[in-house]
């Protein structure tokens, strides 16, 4: 019975982010933690084939130490056991640092047979943690996977690709990352909710994975993240409508529109 392990990102949620009108900045001051959409369905898909075949689902996360508050969501979701590592340095951790604290903890924890993870994150959307994962662990990965059916230590997978779509077979244990269509994500019950609580998990320490200082300084920086706001010109043509279409047309050409 396959054993599988679901990476997820606490992101924060971005309904609840308000844009400045000063100077575009972002206000998340009053935004909560949620788990990430596309790791949703990652969690989702890896709980549907347990239920139906046996097997187990573990779960882990890096990130601040709000990370904790995750818990009981992502055990409520069909998970087996969750480990979570909660350290400052996820605050500025780029995709390369983050594979390689996601690699060290699987190392500790592992073997898995399928390791899943959603395609990006809610917030970011690098879409590099499944490739580097797998790089680093020296497994194989598959990714933008829509359809996930598992045999024992088996995957057969359709790839959605730009122009086509791909199936792909591939023996565990391998990386696999899955696109928000695959499935629909539960929502957890009152009597899943309060079986989240009696569930394990278990902090594991940055501290205790072995890496080297280099290890943890990102190679991308963020120096700032502004809000997107669209500002119209709000011309109004009130001629009849032969002259207002010509004076539109002018005005698109002018500004090199058409």
């Amino acid at each position: 019975m396959p054993k599988f392990l679901v990476l997820y990102k606490w992101t924060l949620d971005e309904q609840d982010i308000k844009v400045k009108s000063d100077d575009l900045s972002l206000d998340a001051s009053r935004a909560k933690g949620k788990i990430s959409d596309f790791d949703r369905n990652a969690i989702e898909e890896a709980a549907a084939i347990v239920e139906k075949q046996g097997g187990s689902v573990e779960a882990l996360s890096y990130g601040t130490p709000t990370v904790k508050q995750s818990l009981k969501d992502v055990l409520s979701r069909g998970v087996d056991k969750a480990y979570w590592i909660g350290d400052a340095s996820a605050e500025t951790a780029d995709a390369a640092v983050t594979a390689k604290v996601l690699a060290a903890a699987i190392r500790k924890i592992g073997p898995y047979d399928f390791i899943l993870t959603g395609e990006g994150s809610s917030d970011q959307f690098n879409q590099q943690t499944a490739p580097r994962l797998a790089a680093l662990l020296g497994l194989p990965c598959l990714s933008f996977v829509h359809k996930l059916e598992v045999d024992g230590a088996k995957a057969s997978v359709a790839r959605k690709l730009a122009d086509c779509t791909e199936l792909a077979t591939v023996t565990g244990p391998a990386v696999i990352s899955v696109l928000s269509d695959i499935n629909k994500p539960r929502i957890p019950g009152l009597k899943q909710v309060l079986g989240a609580a009696k569930k394990p998990s278990e902090e594991i320490a940055l501290g205790s994975l072995g890496l080297a200082a280099e290890d943890l300084q990102p190679k991308a920086s963020r120096r700032s993240v502004k809000g997107f706001v669209m500002t119209r010109k709000n011309v109004i043509y009130k001629d009849a409508p032969a002259d207002a279409v010509a004076k539109l047309v002018s005005s698109l050409a002018g500004e090199g529109l058409i």
